[in-house]
């Protein structure tokens, strides 16, 4: 079942097209990446995904019928541009933003103070926003992001900010957040998180929809069909790339065939990284 299905969407400001006629379908319970060069139509699709912004033509659906503002309620969303009211104490703007989603405030502070405790912010609770570094200003968004458990999380560029350790972190609870059922959109350029966190991915550029799928399917897509075998034999070990079949043998089996010992064999496919590049130039 899809979380959302997106039909036929455009979007125009103007002269300017922003998305043209878009269809996808984001996966209930599986983290979607949302790819694109910088003004190809993500943050539109995103805007539209939340009703801040509404289409010129096409329709947003939200498990099966189209979607509200109701609906919105039940959507976390991180936006690249991030938002706090710099002044408030930290416990305070965390507050605010979780009754907004419809929390009780014994219910939110229970909850921020559980996510304070894991991110290590605990001690910052009253001091002001001003105060916080850009990395402790992600994690309070990220927190107030997903405090009030949604159904959908929109997460834009995620790991922008954060050191090696802390990007650990937030990746580790997006995919907790994944295993409790929640449906991710990851929109990232980081494309080593997508190879890591992602199940399928669309990319728009141009305000086209070019290629969406699964990952690994893709990969497998776009690959030479080669595979790598480690083998050892009498005279010593040996590392190979050969095409995965030839004259109608694999290259496993024509390596049994020849005594050898296959100490490992793994297929080749191409990095995400790789097929972003050659699909943005039109290659």
């Amino acid at each position: 079942m899809s979380v959302i299905e997106i039909k036929n969407v455009s979007k125009s400001f103007g002269e300017k097209v922003a998305l043209d006629n878009v269809s996808l379908e984001i996966p209930e319970g599986r983290i979607f990446g949302l790819l694109g060069p910088n003004g190809a139509g993500k943050t539109t699709l995103i805007r539209i995904i939340n009703r801040i912004t509404i289409p010129s033509a096409g329709q947003v659906f939200f498990q099966g019928r189209p979607i509200t503002q109701r609906d919105v309620e039940k959507i976390g969303y991180m936006p690249e541009e991030r938002g706090l009211y710099r002044k408030m104490k930290v416990g305070e703007q965390a507050m605010y933003l979780a009754q907004l989603k419809g929390m009780s405030a014994a219910k939110a502070q229970a909850e921020l103070k559980d996510w304070f405790v894991r991110f290590g912010i605990q001690d910052w609770w009253n001091k002001k926003v001003e105060e916080l570094s850009k990395g402790m200003a992600q994690k309070l968004q990220f927190i107030t992001t997903v405090v009030h458990k949604p159904k959908l999380l929109i997460l834009d560029e995620p790991f922008s900010g954060f050191d090696p350790v802390n990007a650990d972190l937030i990746r580790k609870e997006i995919l907790r957040l994944k295993d409790e059922g929640a449906s991710i959109i990851l929109s990232t350029h980081n494309m080593e998180s997508v190879e890591e966190l992602c199940d399928s991915i669309a990319l728009i550029n141009k305000s086209h929809l070019v290629i969406t799928g699964e990952v690994n399917q893709i990969r497998r897509d776009y690959g030479n069909n080669n595979v790598e075998l480690v083998y050892a034999d009498a005279e010593g070990i040996h590392t190979e790339v050969l095409p995965y079949e030839e004259n109608g043998t694999t290259a496993l089996e024509a390596c049994i065939a020849r005594g050898a010992r296959v100490i490992s064999y793994r297929e080749l496919m191409p990095r995400m990284n790789d097929i972003f590049i050659k699909l943005v130039k039109g290659e």
